[in-house]
């Protein structure tokens, strides 16, 4: 082997590793599979191949081409040749049924692709006519596995007009499917986790109450970019004498340690506030004196309110805040206002300090609104533009019922939002007297 031979082999060797790492990079720069296999297909467009395609298989087994990408984009029809595909056969036959089962990398060559009507299966001819409108001379198949699994399958082509592929290339695709194979992977575990933490989070979280005449409704909405359970919470309930709590906290962190803290304070201010029913601030001591024992080292924010309605059919609400934002007090007008009574620190800090409550008459047919931190804070921005814009989207909702009042307010407050949200409202009726 002569020195420029020598060179062409340590060039082709440098060429295959840069591929290899730029389609890793690709594939672990995001956790949207399908966003991450159109990059791959780019990269290797045009460098390796004049054609490239990604073929998933869906939860049901069904493969779905996610992406299609020619050296040449006018080639592609409006849509791109993306979607569903037909069911892998029982028997498969044709090269990418057989790599949607484990078999391969395949090369397949021009006498490999006959016209579609001679296809086996309907899944064979679609890739039949893939290869006839992208003008296929050779191709290579190679199924994207991980774990023992076969999650689908990358196909590369080339036209007349450029060296075929041939077994010597074979190593480079199963390298390349490999990389696919475990970015698609790892997007699969998080978003899997992502679910069994929101299933968690919503499991401790309760059902409101559904007697006397308020409306109440609440929402919860996960982190869009993380797979942990958090502290954030909502609660209400019926007391004995005839009240309603409304209850809203947030312990501190995103983990598991953070949810269970959650759950257990959650109970144990129910079943404070059920057996002492006293004003908000000294069920808020109470609840902090047993936080400070059970919880040294966890903070905690919590918001306790109680709704009561007198004999003339007017509504109250009494409320302390342990470090918790204002709830917000809407009217069906649309006016709209922070309770900022009934202010002290957060759980855990200092629970020998009295605490406060403040009262509140609520005008007939208006909104209380409660939160966690999550709707209104935003990176980089002042909390008061997000409490701002809280007070105009709450405005123009306040004549909506309740269910669009918290769906309109999460897609108008939430989007791209790196914290839990936990949404509490409750609307009173048109003023009436009390039944006695």
């Amino acid at each position: 082997m002569d020195d420029f031979e020598v060179d062409q082999v340590v060039q082709r060797a440098l060429d295959r590793l840069t591929l290899l790492a730029e389609t890793t990079t690709a594939m672990t720069s995001t956790l949207d599979s399908y966003a991450a296999v159109r990059r791959v297909c780019r990269i290797l467009v045009p460098q390796l191949a004049d054609w490239c395609a990604v073929d998933l298989l869906d939860d049901d087994g069904r493969p779905r081409r996610v992406s299609v990408v020619h050296r040449d984009p006018g080639l592609l029809p409006v849509g791109g040749l993306t979607g569903l595909l037909p069911n892998v056969p029982e028997n498969p036959v044709g090269p990418l049924s057989r790599a949607l089962i484990g078999a391969g990398p395949l090369l397949v060559t021009a006498a490999d692709i006959p016209s579609p009507d001679k296809a086996a299966d309907p899944l064979h001819a679609c890739q039949l006519e893939v290869f006839h409108q992208l003008g296929t001379h050779t191709a290579v198949v190679a199924p994207v596995r991980a774990r023992r699994q076969v999650l689908g399958a990358l196909t590369i082509g080339r036209s007349a007009n450029r060296a075929p592929f041939t077994d010597d290339d074979l190593a480079m695709m199963e390298d390349l499917a490999h990389r696919i194979a475990l970015g698609v992977d790892n997007a699969r575990l998080h978003r899997e986790t992502q679910h069994i933490a929101e299933r968690l989070q919503r499991s401790l979280l309760p059902v409101l109450p559904r007697t006397g005449p308020l409306q109440m409704a609440a929402r919860y909405a996960p982190a869009a970019a993380t797979a942990e359970v958090g502290g954030d919470w909502y609660d209400s309930f019926p007391l004995p004498n005839g009240g309603t709590t409304m209850i809203m906290g947030d312990v501190t962190g995103h983990d598991l340690r953070a949810a269970i803290t959650m759950s257990q304070l959650r109970n144990m201010l129910r079943g404070i506030g059920c057996d002492r029913q006293e004003p908000p601030g000294h069920i808020l001591r109470r609840l902090d004196l047993a936080h400070q024992s059970l919880y040294p080292q966890a903070t905690a924010t919590c918001l306790y309110a109680l709704l009561d309605q007198d004999d003339d059919g007017g509504w109250t609400l009494t409320y302390s805040s342990a470090g918790h934002p204002p709830p917000l007090l809407v009217t069906h007008e649309g006016d709209t206002r922070y309770l900022k009574g009934g202010r002290g620190l957060l759980l855990g800090v200092d629970p020998d300090l009295p605490r406060s409550h403040a009262t509140e008459t609520l005008p007939a047919r208006s909104t209380v609104l409660m939160y966690t931190d999550g709707l209104i804070e935003r990176r980089g921005e002042d909390l008061t533009h997000g409490m701002t814009r809280l007070r105009q989207h709450a405005a123009a909702l306040a004549r909506e019922n309740l269910d669009t009042f918290c769906d309109e307010l999460l897609a108008g407050m939430a989007t791209d939002h790196t914290d839990d949200i936990a949404l509490l409202v409750a609307r009173t009726p048109t003023r009436s007297h009390r039944p006695r």
